[in-house]
């Protein structure tokens, strides 16, 4: 005769004991992003000036930057730069997508060859979680708050402008000890 009738009386409140542990970190409230973006005044070259260290920069010693450029099916053209230890540059060539009204900040991102977009797992969520009027300094983040990336108009920041951005940064709920500074 099999055990488990016998067993599952004690593995019932055991599962259940389990099942209901949560996590030692309570939830974090929605990622607020700004309040719209003019996908225009947005185009041109961002550069990089602190991140989230991730996966696929792991390779990228400075020089990280970002040049967008709209296309005619209104999709953005995405040629993301870095400077890797041999002193060589290397490119990623993408493609971004607004995601809602023409004013939406949320944007989706692929690097993945063209034929696999319409793939959903290709393509990562960008979105504009800070920016100021000049359209000259922008926080990129996505929901789980995974990424971060501060970018400017120039490759380096005066440092009022910056901690001002990173204090934004951490009222979104963002752990500042993660943030790294790029080099230029």
């Amino acid at each position: 005769m099999p055990h488990w009738p016998r067993l599952l009386p004690l593995l019932l409140p055991a599962l259940i004991g389990i099942s209901a542990c949560g996590t030692d970190h309570p939830a974090e409230p929605p990622l607020p992003t700004i309040q719209a973006l003019d996908v225009p005044r947005y185009m041109g070259t961002w550069y990089e000036v602190a991140k989230y260290p991730n996966r696929f920069q792991k390779d990228c010693v400075g020089g990280s930057r970002a040049d967008y450029t709209a296309q005619d099916d209104g999709s953005v053209r995405v040629i993301n730069r870095c400077r890797l230890a041999s002193g060589a540059d290397t490119e990623a060539i993408g493609e971004a997508r607004q995601i809602g009204d023409a004013h939406s900040p949320k944007l989706e991102v692929r690097f993945a060859p063209a034929w696999l977009g319409w793939l959903p797992a290709v393509w990562g969520k960008y979105w504009v979680i800070d920016l100021d009027p000049a359209y000259q300094v922008a926080v990129i983040s996505e929901p789980s708050r995974e990424y971060l990336w501060v970018l400017s108009r120039t490759p380096t920041l005066d440092p009022d402008t910056l901690n001002a951005t990173l204090a934004r940064v951490k009222a979104k709920g963002f752990d500042l000890s993660k943030v790294t500074l790029s080099a230029p």
